[in-house]
């Protein structure tokens, strides 16, 4: 007879079912709400750090946002997910600043992220998007107001893994490289109102090249977002696979999310014999 499986149970995905749904509806609000509002401001301050008018309002709504979208799944999720946020915050930072400096038209500063969204799920990778971006401002201020993007790369992540994408290995990259397409075009105009095309090195560049060429601000931000943004999300998928699948079984099995929509390939882990 086997004894029973040393996996959590999955009753609480099931439990406060629309009170949960609640909480992620209006975390995803505040920070959807806080994108338009930068967008619509354009507050060129926000580069001098957080202490300006605009700053503190994108500061506190991309928090209630991320705060409302973790008291959703926190009670599915494990404690080993506590443990494995900051190390994903951290990655995205130190990455993210690394691939700043090299000049190159990438990012790499989402993989904590994706990391967290296919173990946990679509709100639980926005969240960490989300306290990344807050998190990374306080060393670098320009990236505060993309934490809609972040929030978005995570929640699709999440969605890509549920489908079963990453069930496949080869389907990973694809998956990001469409999420890239959809995380451009909302960056875009963050990155023409507020930073006017030059919040980083090697996408400035590539602004600057086609603006050469006679293109509007924005059309040449959003020409460099769709060229730079989906190559960078299928390398970050990628990697954020190949991290999924070198932790131990037992480890990913402890996600509610991974047992139940069966989000990585192999069998759950063998139960002991009695």
């Amino acid at each position: 007879m086997s004894s029973p499986s040393l996996t959590l149970p999955d009753a609480g995905s099931r439990s406060g079912g629309p009170r949960r749904r609640l909480l992620e509806i209006a975390g995803a609000a505040a920070i959807a709400a806080t994108y338009v509002f930068l967008v619509l401001t354009q507050p060129v301050e926000l580069a001098d750090g957080p202490a300006s008018f605009s700053a503190l309002v994108a500061l506190g709504g991309f928090l209630l946002g991320a705060v409302l979208l973790l008291v959703a799944v926190l009670p599915v999720l494990p404690t080993s997910t506590l443990v494995l946020m900051p190390v994903a915050i951290a990655l995205n930072v130190v990455l993210g600043q690394l691939m700043g400096t090299t000049g190159l038209p990438f990012y790499l500063d989402a993989v904590g992220t994706v990391l967290i969204a296919v173990l946990a799920g679509p709100a639980a990778g926005a969240a960490t998007g989300v306290l990344g971006s807050i998190v990374w401002s306080f060393f670098n201020p320009t990236v505060l107001p993309f934490a809609a993007g972040a929030a978005l790369i995570g929640c699709l992540a999440g969605l890509a893994a549920r489908s079963g994408l990453f069930r496949r290995f080869y389907l990973a990259p694809v998956a990001g490289f469409v999420t890239g397409i959809l995380a451009g075009v909302v960056s875009a105009p963050i990155a023409a109102f507020v930073y006017g095309g030059t919040a980083g090195l090697g996408t400035g560049a590539v602004v600057s090249a086609f603006r050469a060429m006679g293109d509007t601000l924005l059309a040449a931000i959003t020409k460099q977002a769709l060229i730079s943004d989906p190559m960078d999300k299928a390398i970050v998928f990628t990697i954020a696979a190949l991290l999924a699948y070198a932790l131990p079984r037992r480890t990913t099995f402890q996600f509610a999310f991974v047992r139940r929509f069966r989000v990585l390939a192999g069998k759950a882990p063998a139960t002991a014999e009695a």
